[in-house]
């Protein structure tokens, strides 16, 4: 990749950012596509979140992604919202247009390309979300539009119920759970907290009452101990690796007006796990 003067500047805030796989992928898309562009990945801290934004229209950054935990903070430092970001209440992808900051979402989308690749129908199922931070708020504004029945669970319990009482602007099919060890009743179970991050990290839910009838998600992008343990129940199991991918594949588009190429964006991805 060659820098210049003229070089635009994508990336990424979050805080840690050490693991990220997103600078392999869009750069290698770049690098495809002759775009004079570059990503980076910026460590935020959280008491910095302010600064970094202003940031970004002081250094005449393109855009940047967002992640845990900036994805509700930056709300407030934006000059606009995307409508479906507003609904959702987490921003995820931010674009420069001369100066204005505007906030969009991207995840759920991807989360539902990833589902669709693998052949996953989301229609008519019970889906059990743990976790109720920014990305489940994305995933659920796109899956309760097509569950039976979407249901929510956080340890902290006024946490999510606040996401619950958010989403019934637009859904009619949403309740918060505080009990989460009936996990049979459910088609669809999404990991959608860190939990898994480390391999010393506690399973989310007991999965002795899987049944290999269910489908299993980890929003994490790794073979986690929660898919290996599904996997044994004969669950079908998905990782975040999709999601990563496809939401990757439309802040792309809203930074650059341009298709990215998805093959080599995945295979970047393959490769950087390796």
């Amino acid at each position: 990749m060659k820098l210049s003067g003229r070089t635009k500047i994508t990336g990424l805030f979050g805080y840690p950012v050490e693991h990220t796989l997103s600078p392999a992928m869009h750069n290698a898309a770049f690098e495809a596509l002759g775009l004079d562009y570059c990503y980076v990945a910026f460590p935020v801290h959280p008491d910095y979140i302010k600064d970094a934004v202003m940031a970004i229209r002081a250094l005449n950054i393109a855009g940047v992604n967002v992640t845990i935990p900036h994805k509700e903070r930056v709300i407030p430092f934006l000059d606009d919202i995307d409508e479906e970001a507003s609904l959702i209440g987490a921003v995820n992808t931010i674009v420069n247009s001369s100066g204005r900051l505007k906030g969009y979402n991207t995840d759920g989308r991807g989360f539902t390309q990833s589902l669709s690749e693998r052949g996953i129908p989301a229609e008519g199922k019970d889906i059990l979300i743990i976790g109720a931070g920014g990305a489940s708020r994305s995933i659920s504004y796109y899956l309760g539009q097509k569950a039976e029945g979407l249901f929510l669970y956080d340890i902290d319990e006024e946490k999510a119920e606040r996401l619950v009482q958010d989403l019934k602007k637009i859904l009619n099919n949403i309740s918060a759970v505080d009990d989460i060890t009936r996990t049979e009743r459910f088609h669809i179970i999404i990991n959608a907290t860190p939990l898994g991050l480390k391999g010393e990290d506690p399973l989310p839910f007991d999965t002795t009452l899987l049944r290999p009838d269910q489908t299993v998600c980890d929003l994490i992008y790794k073979k986690t101990r929660l898919l290996e343990e599904a996997s044994k129940k004969g669950c079908v199991t998905l990782n975040g690796l999709g999601m990563l991918l496809w939401q990757g594949v439309f802040a792309f588009e809203l930074w650059t007006g341009r298709k990215p190429p998805v093959d080599v964006m995945r295979d970047a991805l393959y490769k950087s796990l390796k």
